[in-house]
């Protein structure tokens, strides 16, 4: 039996993972048999901050490696050969990354390289098409390949793994950390940072919440999405479209230059999540092609209609609680109006159960990492 804490070092970089990770970080900060380290790449600053402050979560190391018109190779050999260093000096037991980031497959090679475990949460996940999305699929299935421990959020996400002949012996089932996140946002008498969001008739409008900001869809897809929001608005008197804006420029020119002051549609700056989860809360639909969307609004039992072409989240389709829109105008106003006007359609999405959860992944990753190290001797269950 280990006597001493295990040393655990969770990387993140962009406001995706550290919502995500924020719940298992805090877990892992309370439980006496841990030494909780965080090292963030800052590879989205601004939206990293902003959770970092809602978690009151102070990393240990900051790597600070933003820079405008980033590519994808100096993300990757700046967080690489700044997580070398951390590792060098930190020297965790395990190492946690998150999802398909490219800081996660940057921190998978580090700890490859530096000789330390290295637990995968969120593992699993597969679109099995490397350039949808890109280069989330190919940073997920190369972190996989590395990956000591693999915190499969569902069941499926097991099978994926089965299937490129990973040890079953590493694999558990753990749920997903984004709804440990969700539980914990939502209030009654919710006060929005944005002021124009706690004005708004959410009992007499149906709201529909939008985000789309994916790399494959910058260009036309992106201007092909807010065609669509512009024909939903002109045909729905009853519809109010908010679309809090990602603040990449290749997406802040395209949507302001199609949807500005357009009537039935408010743009805003991007939410943090708390902002994020209480207004998917008050709304009717959301359509999006964010992958922790498709997670959190099912939650919420809100219908999800998804900006992408492939999802590597199928669980929500088989459930029902998510539908494949792509990125063509016509089916997406189709779609969307489907939902709006067929209320049985509707409610057959809305109280499908969410199948990515229940609000205890943190704490069962937290037990599996004390099964891995021999700190308790019966393997935790898995997430049903």
């Amino acid at each position: 039996m280990q006597k001493d804490k295990i040393k655990v070092m969770s990387v993140f970089g962009t406001r995706p993972e550290a919502t995500k990770m924020g719940p298992l970080v805090k877990v892992l900060e309370k439980d006496d048999a841990f030494s909780s380290i965080v090292c963030v790449t800052a590879q989205h600053r601004g939206m990293l901050d902003e959770v970092l402050e809602i978690f009151d979560i102070k990393p240990d190391y900051d790597l600070d490696i933003m820079k405008e018109g980033q590519s994808l190779e100096y993300i990757t050999t700046s967080a690489l050969n700044g997580l070398c260093k951390v590792i060098d000096e930190a020297k965790p037991d395990l190492l946690l990354v998150h999802g398909d980031t490219t800081t996660s497959f940057a921190g998978s090679l580090a700890a490859f390289y530096r000789g330390v475990k290295l637990g995968h949460v969120e593992a699993g996940l597969r679109s099995y098409d490397k350039l949808r999305p890109y280069p989330e699929e190919m940073n997920r299935k190369l972190t996989g390949v590395l990956a000591d421990i693999h915190f499969a959020p569902t069941h499926k996400a097991k099978e994926n793994l089965y299937k490129e002949n990973i040890n079953p012996n590493d694999i558990f089932v753990t749920g997903n950390t984004a709804v440990d996140c969700v539980k914990d946002s939502f209030k009654d008498n919710f006060i929005f940072k944005r002021d124009i969001l706690n004005d708004i008739d959410y009992k007499g409008k149906k709201i529909i919440t939008v985000t789309a900001h994916r790399r494959e869809n910058l260009g036309e897809p992106l201007e092909n999405i807010c065609k669509a929001l512009r024909i939903i608005a002109d045909e729905n008197d009853d519809v109010l479209v908010i679309y809090p804006v990602h603040p990449n420029p290749a997406v802040k020119n395209t949507v302001y230059s199609i949807l500005s002051e357009i009537k039935g549609i408010y743009l805003t700056e991007a939410l943090d999540f708390v902002d994020l989860h209480n207004l998917m809360a008050r709304s009717y639909l959301i359509l999006t092609d964010s992958g922790g969307l498709q997670e959190e609004a099912p939650a919420f039992n809100k219908p999800v209609l998804v900006l992408r072409e492939v999802t590597e989240r199928p669980e929500g389709l088989d459930a029902g609680t998510l539908k494949l829109a792509g990125t063509d105008k016509d089916i997406i106003v189709k779609m969307t109006n489907e939902l709006l006007k067929n209320p049985s359609e509707y409610n057959r999405m809305a109280m499908a159960k969410n199948p990515f959860g229940d609000g205890f992944a943190s704490k069962r990753i937290a037990e599996i990492i004390k099964y891995c190290f021999k700190i308790i001797d019966k393997r935790p269950d898995d997430f049903k």
